[in-house]
């Protein structure tokens, strides 16, 4: 499959949530993160699915194996596309997750090291004593092997990760801003036809959408990007 779009639905409301979907046009994804389900609940993920569109639930479970399949069997049955789970859960919670999402259409997705912590505070904070790109990379390798079908992966690791999990494995990347779109507060980014070129299978996008006068217009452009 080529390069899919995910806009991101960061607002607090369900009526700003579903009013985004419909002015995004011909976007099938759509990331709910925990700003909006701690406010709106599995409701919301229904009414954007009843809009023809395909959720990827992006709460980030990480819990003992139990608790973990449980909410991922949850997920499973609100019928979910993509649904994130910490990779550093270990082995036994992500197969666990895996084997309670098994015979649906939701698909595992582990997130490895955020973003927000840098070497000095991986090891100083979290004690983890290697640096921030070794940690991706064996935790990704880690998830892959124990079940996860693809991991969150920031561009720069994008190359690295697509080399490392090879061609089935999806790899659902952030940070991306189109060549015409501000940069806000983001230092690294990629465009999304970069992206698609170092192997992102899905690429996430927020402000660059939703901040455009014309959302469904962005859409466009976006997608036209990534089908080049």
């Amino acid at each position: 499959m080529g390069t899919e779009l995910i806009t991101v639905l960061d607002v607090d409301t369900r009526e700003e949530a579903l009013d985004l979907v419909r002015a995004c046009g011909d976007c099938k994804f759509f990331k709910i993160g925990a700003q909006l389900f701690t406010r709106c609940g599995p409701a919301i993920v229904k009414e954007v699915q009843a809009l023809g569109k395909q959720v990827f639930l992006d709460l980030k479970y990480h819990d003992i194996p139990n608790t973990v399949a449980k909410a991922a069997k949850g997920a499973a049955d609100l019928g979910v596309s993509l649904m994130t789970i910490h990779a550093v859960g270990g082995r036994r919670m992500i197969e666990a997750a895996r084997e309670a999402v098994e015979g649906s259409g939701t698909r595992i997705l582990a997130v490895s090291v955020l973003t927000s912590l840098s070497d000095e505070m991986l090891r100083d904070e979290v004690g983890i004593n290697e640096t921030a790109e070794s940690a991706v990379q064996r935790l990704a390798a880690l998830a892959v092997d124990s079940g996860a079908h693809g991991v969150v992966s920031s561009p720069q690791e994008l190359p690295v990760l697509r080399a490392e999990l090879g061609p089935d494995a999806l790899i659902v990347t952030p940070g991306i801003r189109p060549a015409w779109a501000s940069r806000d507060d983001q230092a690294r980014i990629m465009t999304p036809r970069d992206a698609a070129a170092a192997g992102a299978s899905f690429v996430v996008v927020g402000r660059p959408i939703l901040k455009h006068e014309n959302p469904a217009e962005a859409v466009r452009m976006i997608l036209e990007e990534l089908n080049v």
